[in-house]
């Protein structure tokens, strides 16, 4: 089997909820959805997804797929997409870095070699190990009553898990946990996520003045050195999201025992292929993990939906349902929730196709 064709293409994804307020005043009303499509001399054609959380999250941008392409693209055409070591490493050897943009390269990849198996993704990554896996959903940066309606809605379609958005203004952002976290019902959990917005000093504040409250402190600064200045004062487990970039940086949370959870975004690891890795290293050394990305339609989804149902169900913190958080689609079919859970198809491959229609034309084709 050999890759005759790559086709990019672009589409905004409108934020279901008008305006996303996260962070240190990064507020999104629209994403850029970069969608790769693979296809191949034996019919087979597999998808993948990259989507950022604005333009500046994590320094990775909209065009990076497009700008990756031009040199990834013909050096892929020609290869057999099963082979997905080999492929890693052509990317690898092209491209230094850039993970975000190589990784919906890698997840078309995936689903191919799906399909010419007839095995769902979630099969090849080692098996079903949660079925269902529980899902978190934002409460934006809005007044409390805005909250109290956000998180009495997301409760009755059967979410348990609330991310407390914060981190713009730290004295707001305390009486904002304070009014958040007592909220809760019995069985439910909280994580406070400032998405590296605090300073250090005012970081030790926030975690000090709700030191007697339950609920998980997440990546409250920019550096993991930071971060650990924090953790060294707060009474609260400690989740790092931005700053897990990749094995090397996990094997310093494990030596460091630097948090209780670590987020595991699919791009911003490099792909699927490597998230699997440093989703086994953490789990291998008891570590929670979080199964997510960096935001993302029904294709984003269904990549992530197989990662987590192939994640140890005890070490499995949470996932997201990323798909409604948009008011425009990327696919058809794939990832499916019910009862504040998602799961993966059960069908060869992603299980979902691309939504054409949604997509467009293609801004950029490479063939044989």
């Amino acid at each position: 089997m050999k890759i005759t064709k790559i086709s990019i293409y672009k589409t905004a994804l409108p934020y279901v909820g008008g305006t996303y307020v996260w962070g240190a005043g990064n507020p999104l009303s629209v994403a850029q959805a970069s969608v790769v499509v693979i296809e191949t001399d034996a019919g087979l054609s597999g998808c993948g997804e990259f989507t950022p959380c604005g333009e500046n999250y994590m320094i990775a941008h909209s065009e990076g797929v497009e700008a990756a392409a031009r040199l990834i693209a013909p050096k892929l055409l020609g290869q057999d997409p099963r082979q997905l070591s080999h492929i890693e490493r052509i990317m690898d050897h092209t491209i230094q870095g850039h993970g975000y943009a190589k990784a919906p390269f890698d997840a078309a990849c995936w689903d191919i070699l799906g399909q010419a198996t007839g095995q769902p993704v979630w099969m090849l990554l080692g098996g079903k190990l949660t079925d269902g896996a529980p899902m978190y959903r934002v409460a934006p940066q809005k007044s409390l009553i805005e909250t109290i309606e956000e998180l009495d809605a997301h409760r009755a379609a059967g979410y348990r898990q609330f991310q407390i958005k914060v981190g713009q203004d730290w004295t707001v952002d305390i009486e904002r946990i304070q009014q958040a976290v007592p909220l809760l019902k019995p069985g439910e959990k909280a994580m406070a996520d400032a998405n590296q917005g605090w300073r250090v000093d005012n970081a030790i504040r926030v975690a000090r003045a709700t030191q007697d409250l339950d609920y998980i402190l997440e990546q409250p600064c920019q550096t993991y050195e930071e971060c650990q200045q924090v953790r060294r004062v707060a009474q609260q487990p400690m989740k790092l999201d931005e700053c897990v970039t990749g094995i090397h940086m996990a094997q310093r949370i494990v030596a460091d025992r630097g948090a209780e959870i670590c987020c595991l975004k699919i791009s911003n690891l490099g792909g699927l292929s490597k998230a699997r890795r440093v989703r086994d290293f953490l789990v291998d050394n008891r570590m929670a993990v979080v199964a997510e990305d960096t935001w993302g339609g029904e294709i984003s989804t269904a990549t992530l939906a197989h990662f987590a149902a192939s994640t140890a169900e005890e070490f499995l913190q949470n996932t997201t349902d990323l798909m409604h958080y948009n008011t425009r689609s990327t696919g058809i079919g794939g990832a499916y929730t019910r009862d504040g859970k998602l799961y993966a198809s059960d069908g060869p491959g992603l299980g979902v196709v691309p939504d054409f229609k949604s997509l467009g034309d293609a801004v950029a084709t490479y063939q044989i």
